[in-house]
């Protein structure tokens, strides 16, 4: 399940339980957020798109920090003209937890998210395990291979 959602003139596909980082809203940390700006909303395949926006759709988030982003430089420069200007900025951000759908076909997938994480899970475990044991065969043949060397020396 996921959906669309538009606020600080940009435009953000959402999850459950995702952490996103917006431009700064109003509220302190703990507080609760709710966007009604819903652009598209998806769950098992049922997909509502908004003309602009989905009727009756809200996403519900609360708001896990105030943050400030990293400076960038803004630096301005016409050459053979001795003009440089050098400038910096620091966007304020909100970052926020989605943590519920209401809407349209917003009851369906929420659990599913959940369980296909622990599918995955063992997964990539195995993939790690077989990796390990590739690394450690290697050594003990390159030891081999040397010590079969130096003796043929």
């Amino acid at each position: 399940m996921f959906a669309v959602i538009k606020t600080g003139g940009k435009q953000y596909r959402v999850e459950p339980d995702d952490v996103i980082r917006i431009e700064r809203i109003a509220g302190e940390a703990g507080d609760e957020v709710a966007f009604e700006n819903v652009l598209m909303m998806s769950a098992d395949g049922d997909t509502t798109v908004g003309a602009p926006l989905v009727d009756g759709a809200k996403v519900v988030g609360t708001l896990v920090e105030q943050a400030r982003d990293k400076k960038i430089i803004v630096f301005k420069k016409k050459r053979r003209k001795n003009y440089r200007r050098r400038n910096g900025h620091r966007q304020d951000l909100s970052i926020v937890r989605i943590t519920e759908f209401s809407g349209p076909g917003a009851a369906k997938a929420a659990p599913k998210k959940v369980a296909a994480k622990a599918k995955a899970a063992p997964k990539k475990t195995a993939a790690k395990a077989k990796a390990k044991e590739k690394v450690a065969d290697k050594p003990a043949e390159t030891a081999v291979a040397t010590a079969v060397e130096s003796s043929e020396s």
